[in-house]
């Protein structure tokens, strides 16, 4: 099983990284396979740490795909030297335990340590999915046939348009405009 979550990691300097990225669920904790070269890949190899957010904003995930925003608030995670989104329903702290390295996405295998809950799920939204979705697209605009992208977001828009609120169409708007301003750059 993959979770969309948000990973935060820090850099050697300290300064914080905040990335979404699907977790897979292994034994004791997580998978995590980001992609070379990244901020949060650097940063996993020298902190070999990071906190595993869980959040049903869309507009975390919309905003670090599209670059809407790029300092969203932490504070210091509990047992790890990290931080955590302050926007977090839940987060859980981890450690890297073993590396396999890969030319294109490394594999790191992470054991939780530590896990809270701050606040508390009020359940499924088909716009918070849709947005997920949406922004796992545009993060792939440069290796997706532009049907394919028109045709699926045609199709999430629905859940948008029948079941988000105000900061679920606001991160569907990053979303729309990012593919448009690709395809404006793609004609030229």
């Amino acid at each position: 099983m993959i979770r969309e979550t948000i990973v935060t990691t820090l850099s050697p300097s300290g300064e914080p990284q905040v990335a979404p990225m699907g977790a897979s669920v292994v034994e004791g904790g997580y998978l995590l396979q980001p992609f070379r070269p990244s901020r949060t890949l650097d940063n996993l190899l020298s902190a070999r740490a990071g906190v595993v957010n869980l959040t049903d904003d869309a507009r975390i995930f919309a905003g670090c795909i599209t670059g809407r925003h790029r300092s969203w608030p932490t504070v210091p995670a509990s047992r790890i030297a990290g931080v955590r989104l302050e926007a977090a329903l839940a987060h859980e702290e981890f450690e890297v335990s073993r590396v396999e390295e890969d030319t294109v996405r490394p594999r790191f295998f992470c054991r939780v340590v530590h896990q809270e809950s701050h606040a508390p799920f009020l359940g499924l939204n088909r716009a918070v999915a849709a947005v997920v979705e949406g922004a796992i697209l545009v993060s792939r605009l440069h290796m997706l046939d532009p049907e394919r992208v028109d045709r699926e977001m045609n199709y999430l828009s629905v859940a948008v348009e029948k079941t988000a609120g105000p900061a679920e169409r606001e991160a569907w708007d990053w979303l729309c405009e990012t593919v448009a301003d690709h395809r404006a750059r793609a004609a030229s």
